[in-house]
């Protein structure tokens, strides 16, 4: 799953750690496992997950580990319907009236 469309305009290490982040859910991740699952080096990654935080659309917890999560406003509604543009008005058209 990827983070809501209008948090995308970011940087792309931003949008990479907020995938990643929306993926996990209720998991959260460390700062190792962001650093595995994004390509970018541990210096670009530090300066995105600072932007986030700045920005409140990740979440930090530190009990015993720092774990990140993505704040609620950047996770999908999984109930919502999937906006498909790659459907043509012509398509849409056709699917209505049966052809």
């Amino acid at each position: 799953m990827a983070a809501k469309p209008e948090y995308r305009d970011r940087p792309d290490v931003e949008v990479a750690l907020l995938d990643a982040l929306v993926d996990r859910g209720d998991e959260g991740m460390t700062v190792l496992e962001l650093r595995a699952a994004v390509d970018a080096d541990i210096d670009a990654v530090e300066e995105a997950l600072s932007a986030l935080k700045e920005d409140s659309l990740i979440v930090v917890e530190t009990e015993e580990r720092v774990r990140v999560y993505a704040h609620d406003r950047v996770v999908p509604d999984p109930d919502a319907p999937d906006d498909d543009s790659s459907e043509s008005l012509v398509d849409a058209i056709r699917d209505r009236i049966g052809l």
